[in-house]
């Protein structure tokens, strides 16, 4: 009995042969050639490292380090400071200040945004009040200082005429809203005051709009 045959090896003739045939088998849409590496797991792709907490900071020295490091950049501070004013000057309700929040405060803008007013003088009467403090020319002082008692006294005026006015009219646009006449009114003031390009949220009406 012959255990090894040369001749149950196969020739080189024959092996190129099968493998041609395996080659032109057609093959099944179904199946789909393999990567030739193995799938990453998905930790591993993500590069997520996979551990136990840092334990905490046992002294304060490494507790400054530790929020120094985790601290963002001051170029990615200065992007979300930007974007942050863009969307307050929008009037984005997620980003303002609690005392312009909500449909009220949103009305009460655009009646006060939709004409001019004496009170956004306020500012520059301010520049005038301290140049008339400094000048050392006392009958100018005095001209400047009575000019700038009139214009406050016309100010306070108006400032009070028109809280009262807003504050009527957004209890009736308003009426199931507790609506303040004190808060309102201040806040009515407040926006008259400021310069029309320096208020925050920017103006959303044009001067002259009818506002109701």
């Amino acid at each position: 009995m012959r255990f090894l045959r040369r001749g149950d090896e196969k020739t080189p003739s024959e092996t190129e042969t099968a493998e041609t045939a395996v080659a032109q088998k057609p093959k099944d849409p179904r199946w789909t050639e393999g990567k030739g590496r193995p799938t990453p797991k998905r930790r591993e792709a993500q590069g997520v490292r996979r551990g136990p907490a840092p334990p905490p900071p046992r002294t304060q020295r490494e507790a400054s380090k530790r929020a120094r490091e985790n601290r963002p950049t001051k170029e990615a501070r200065r992007e979300q400071a930007a974007e942050r004013r863009r969307r307050m000057d929008a009037g984005d309700e997620r980003v303002l200040l609690p005392r312009d929040r909500g449909p009220v405060k949103a009305y009460v803008r655009d009646v006060v945004d939709s004409r001019p007013h004496i009170m956004g003088l306020f500012m520059p009467l301010a520049v005038i009040v301290l140049i008339s403090v400094l000048l050392p020319i006392p009958s100018v002082q005095q001209y400047l200082s009575l000019f700038s008692l009139v214009a406050l006294a016309i100010m306070v005026a108006e400032g009070v005429t028109l809280g009262l006015r807003i504050t009527k009219q957004a209890r009736a646009k308003f009426p199931e809203e507790r609506i303040s006449g004190l808060g309102t009114g201040w806040y009515a003031f407040t926006r008259a005051s400021q310069i029309r390009r320096l208020r925050v949220p920017k103006p959303r009406v044009e001067r002259g709009t009818q506002v109701s």
